[in-house]
């Protein structure tokens, strides 16, 4: 089977370390758009407004292989154009990012809590991604896997393209071991180390996953650490990764999370309050590197407060 292309390379350098997004021109577009502007009016019009399209296209945001591009020129099929989107504004999330581990294949980072992983939806610049590539001088930096936003710990990255897939496929077979640490509330009638099982969904769109009925696709080993003043200190180990899984799990037990905006109630949207953080924290990762077979091993060096 004939690989697919990659495309010609970007004109365009990335800007507060987000890569441009590139348009390549269907081949037999419905419709038949005759010029540039029209295809891009048609594309994107809807999304920003026609009057954003051309003013975009009268200040060279569009850029071909040539530099920009002229809304009258005709349209190619297979031609490919890129442009920087206009990005959010966006709240800066006022805590630094510790790098762990570096070396020419991975950087291993302690990601602070409100920080999102990578781009998505309304963050964009305030993600780890977007301020590693800038602060670190490493444009191609990728994650290997995704830490949810509110939770803070260790994040791994990998600084060139071709070696991606082999660190994603680490996490994808399940052969990384995580483990966390969360501050909840103590409740003595709750039986502990106990392994929780369950069926969770998470649907595009709604905050807060849920349990249904079915087959469990969802695995975690939660410990008790150590209690205190009405507060418990647990370790908690996934089996798999569903989004939310252990606030999920934590809620079932009747042991929420300190801080969590989702479980058990969804707090109103609002102004983000840097001072009540998630009190979950991603704080081992452990592996066999793909390339060398060394076994890697890295313990965040962020601390949740509460009980020791």
């Amino acid at each position: 089977m004939r690989r697919r292309s990659k495309g010609p390379s970007s004109p365009l350098p990335q800007r507060q370390g987000i890569d441009p997004v590139r348009v390549r021109f269907p081949e037999d577009p419905e419709g038949g758009p005759s010029t540039v502007r029209e295809y891009l009016v048609e594309r994107y019009g809807g999304a920003v407004g026609v009057g954003r399209v051309e003013e975009m296209l009268r200040d060279g945001r569009f850029v071909g292989v040539d530099g920009p591009v002229d809304g009258d020129e005709p349209y190619v099929a297979g031609r490919y154009l890129w442009f920087h989107r206009d990005f959010p504004a966006e709240t800066p999330v006022p805590f630094a990012i510790g790098v762990v581990h570096r070396d020419e294949r991975i950087v291993v980072v302690d990601k602070p809590h409100f920080l999102a992983t990578m781009p998505r939806g309304r963050h964009v610049t305030e993600t780890a991604l977007a301020r590693l590539r800038r602060d670190l001088g490493l444009p191609r930096l990728q994650p290997a896997h995704r830490l949810d936003r509110l939770t803070a710990g260790l994040v791994l990255f990998v600084v060139r393209e071709e070696d991606r897939g082999a660190y994603q496929t680490l996490f994808r077979d399940r052969v990384v071991r995580k483990e966390y640490e969360a501050v909840a509330p103590y409740d003595p009638a709750v039986e502990l180390p106990v392994t929780v099982r369950s069926r969770i969904e998470k649907e595009r769109g709604v905050m807060a996953a849920r349990e249904v009925p079915g087959e469990p696709n969802a695995e975690s080993r939660i410990e008790l650490l150590g209690h205190a003043g009405g507060l418990g200190r647990y370790r908690l180990v996934p089996v798999t990764g569903r989004t939310h899984q252990l606030r999920v799990h934590m809620n079932r037990l009747g042991l929420p999370i300190l801080g969590d905006p989702v479980y058990p109630v969804v707090r109103e949207d609002g102004p983000e309050d840097f001072s009540r953080p998630l009190r979950l924290l991603a704080r081992t990762l452990e592996f066999t590197d793909p390339f060398t077979g060394d076994a890697m091993g890295f313990e965040s060096r962020l601390r949740l407060s509460g009980p020791a």
